[in-house]
């Protein structure tokens, strides 16, 4: 009998959630699904260019995994409330990009601790505040606040793990190397084999390369690989399986090989552009313009020795 209403309770925490999801679809455009018992996926509104957001839930507090726009905490922060009574205790960013960081002083306001790898507020220190104030031209919602500046996470992670664990749930913060960002952070949650990867993995044709090293990002994918996941929660795109992963691999992989093939055939990055073709199997990963943006950034990659990062500021 127990059994059964455990059952049972799972079966209408699952409707719970997708009726959630339902709601928010026709309030919105942003969606909330269950990926696991308190486990949730939050998928931004692209038309606003926020990105997703996963919640998590502990024993006496929550998770959060990205602080978003500053229009997307507020609605990440009434989709919490909506779910649970319980706190938001810590805002975990994946990297120093407005989408996933500028919201952070509205959930420190809240009470809650932002934290990142160390390398996300060395990069703010690097890039800020001129991408804010650049962002301020044309978002409302971050001119808005009123700030000079984006606030930076409140606690650095110096170490390549970081681990909480209250004893109802463990959650891994990990960090494998500079992909899409040089802070790049995964959450993983080894129990429920679920990854959250931020921009480091997209499902669309959503990969900025602006700040990658995209010869190295297969690397970083290929740690990943190595835990066990059934669930990958991307940085953009509805979330998916291992499949994700190879597929990003993939798409990285193969860009990377035929702008040094190009390039090493004396090609120039025009050429390129128009010419050249990805494999089928990573046709989701594959739209213009960005396409060509991406050839451009390998191409200075390869020429120019240095990983994107490195080459403009």
């Amino acid at each position: 009998m127990l059994r059964l209403r455990a059952l049972l309770l799972l079966a209408f925490t699952a409707l719970g959630g997708l009726a959630l999801f339902v709601s928010r679809s026709q309030a919105n455009a942003e969606t909330i699904r269950i990926v696991a018992p308190g486990i949730w996926f939050r998928e931004g509104d692209l038309d606003q260019g926020h990105s997703n957001n996963v919640i998590i839930e502990m024993k006496d507090y929550m998770i959060v995994v990205d602080a978003n726009y500053p229009s997307g905490a507020r609605a990440a922060m009434a989709d919490v409330k909506r779910l649970t009574s319980k706190p938001v205790k810590y805002v975990f960013d994946t990297h120093h990009h407005g989408d996933h960081l500028y919201g952070n002083i509205l959930w420190t306001q809240a009470g809650a601790t932002t934290l990142a790898f160390k390398a996300v507020s060395e990069e703010l220190k690097r890039l800020e505040p001129a991408r804010w104030q650049a962002d301020a031209q044309r978002r409302e919602d971050v001119a808005g606040l009123g700030q000079n500046g984006p606030e930076p996470p409140k606690q650095d992670i110096n170490e390549e793990a970081y681990v909480l664990n209250d004893g109802s749930r463990k959650v891994e913060f990990r960090h494998f190397g500079w992909a899409h960002t040089r802070g790049d952070g995964f959450v993983y949650l080894p129990k429920e084999q679920v990854l959250c990867t931020g921009d480091a993995v997209v499902n669309g044709p959503y990969n900025s390369v602006n700040d990658a090293y995209i010869e190295n990002w297969p690397n970083v994918l290929h740690s990943a690989e190595k835990l066990k996941v059934k669930f990958v929660l991307p940085g953009h795109g509805m979330f998916g399986g291992r499949d994700l992963l190879t597929g990003q691999d993939q798409f990285m992989t193969e860009l990377f090989k035929a702008v040094k093939d190009g390039a090493g055939q004396g090609k120039k990055v025009e050429e390129m552009q128009s010419s050249i073709q990805l494999s089928m199997a990573v046709n989701q990963w594959v739209g213009e313009p960005l396409l060509k943006q991406q050839i451009k950034a390998a191409y200075d990659e390869i020429t120019q020795h240095k990983p994107k990062g490195e080459i403009t500021n």
